[in-house]
């Protein structure tokens, strides 16, 4: 009785558009969620290596305790570190112009970090007051966009 029908073995044109469709539909809501994961990756690696500085500062401000009688922080943060980020570029004393390089800005200040998408990120740093009576260490202050 089925004897004399074709044996179909491919996809018709509408199979093929509607997959297409789909695919696309997809794609489209994806991508978008995709960027969104890497800024926040990128934010979520910043913050942990700003914290990493500010411990590290921490454990500087103690040492000069033992030393020096106060806490203080040196006047490049990243000379109070025993383990600098990945990406720090010593020799740079501008803002950071490398994808994922970090560097200290001695003319404003801030520590500053390029990201892989080239927006660049700063933090004001502010190593207190060294000297006298109202002797403290100091701050690190927020991101900002450069």
């Amino acid at each position: 009785m089925f004897n004399n029908i074709k044996d179909n073995k491919g996809f018709t044109l509408i199979e093929l558009i509607m997959v297409t469709i789909i695919l696309g539909i997809l794609s489209a809501v994806a991508v978008p969620r995709y960027l969104g994961t890497v800024t926040k990756a990128e934010e979520a690696a910043e913050d942990a290596v700003i914290a990493s500085i500010e411990a590290g500062l921490s454990n500087y401000a103690m040492e000069q305790i033992f030393s020096g009688g106060r806490k203080t922080w040196p006047d490049h943060p990243f000379d109070g570190l025993d383990t600098t980020p990945v990406g720090y570029d010593a020799t740079d004393t501008d803002d950071a112009d490398t994808d994922r390089e970090w560097t200290f800005n001695t003319t404003t200040l801030k520590i500053t970090h390029q990201r892989g998408d080239n927006t660049r990120w700063s933090w004001a740093y502010d190593k207190g007051v060294q000297t006298g009576d109202n002797a403290a260490i100091g701050s690190i202050g927020s991101r900002v966009a450069l």
